[in-house]
């Protein structure tokens, strides 16, 4: 690990340690989960349902419980990507062979349990609001020079082990519908090639967006050509989260926290459902 990265966390963990001193607020990051959510055409969805019910059993004493089953694929709703998710020629991140590393039915190297809790110094990128509109268009590339942009609106600079979080403005349609969400028609705004690398060069630890694929979507391509995917996960290291609740923070012009995300340990997965949290000192 560089030594401005050591610095980097060291930063953070004293910025939670004084604001937790003097009262915190948090602003939950992470979309509810429910069946029929808008989700990628590409997983499992999710469902849930109620084996027993209240009044199924009954104790003597009068008491019931009731209970739960769900199921889900580990990219659904607010998540994060693994490095194992993603390969390219049949490599995952460092060269390591896809068909080999996944032997057994798991990802035992590069598996969603080896990404170590998150305590770190988020930064959101309001795109929209660097380029003065409501939102982006669909399908519109955020570029290198948009990404600049929305730094200097934020007055910061983003560094070595840095969570970014990168707002289009297409969030406010998951609540629409799921078809206006995914977008498969209309196409999706995003990060593409050119704007991943410009995160890679800034040797972030995670960067995250409020659509369920950190990418720029052509109109009628769907998921078929993902190269910020590629950048990130299988050439830089970076972990990816999307499906980001990111409107309250924007509108807080919040620009500068601190991030708490903690996947579950699911031992071998490609990702993980996540409810980040972003960290203030309380008001």
């Amino acid at each position: 690990m560089s030594e401005p990265c050591r610095a980097n966390q060291r930063s953070s963990r004293d910025a939670l340690l004084d604001v937790v001193r003097r009262g915190v607020r948090t602003i939950d990051l992470g979309r509810p989960m429910f069946v029929g959510m808008p989700q990628s055409p590409n997983h499992p969805a999710y469902w849930h349902t109620l084996p027993r019910r209240h009044g199924d059993l009954v104790r003597a004493d009068g008491g019931s419980a009731a209970n739960d089953m769900i199921v889900t694929g580990t990219h659904v709703g607010t998540h994060i990507d693994a490095l194992a998710h993603v390969s390219q020629h049949g490599r995952l991140h460092g060269g390591q062979d896809a068909a080999e590393a996944g032997a057994g039915g798991r990802f035992m190297a590069h598996g969603v349990h080896t990404i170590e809790p998150m305590v770190r110094r988020g930064v959101l990128l309001d795109i929209p609001a660097a380029l003065g509109r409501p939102g982006c268009e669909p399908g519109y590339e955020i570029s290198r020079a948009d990404l600049d942009a929305a730094e200097e609106l934020a007055g910061v600079r983003v560094g070595p082990g840095d969570v970014v979080l990168v707002r289009s403005g297409w969030g406010r349609r998951f609540d629409e519908s799921a078809m206006a969400y995914v977008g498969k028609e209309t196409g999706v705004p995003g990060v593409g090639e050119a704007g991943a690398r410009w995160l890679a060069e800034r040797e972030v630890h995670a960067a995250g967006a409020d659509t369920i694929a950190f990418e720029r979507l052509a109109p009628g391509d769907g998921h078929s050509r993902l190269p910020a995917h590629r950048v990130l996960l299988v050439d830089s290291g970076i972990y990816i989260v999307e499906t980001l609740a990111l409107e309250e923070i924007a509108q807080a012009q919040l620009y500068e926290f601190t991030l708490v995300l903690i996947p579950l340990n699911l031992v071998g997965a490609t990702g993980s459902p996540v409810r980040p949290l972003a960290v203030v000192a309380g008001e």
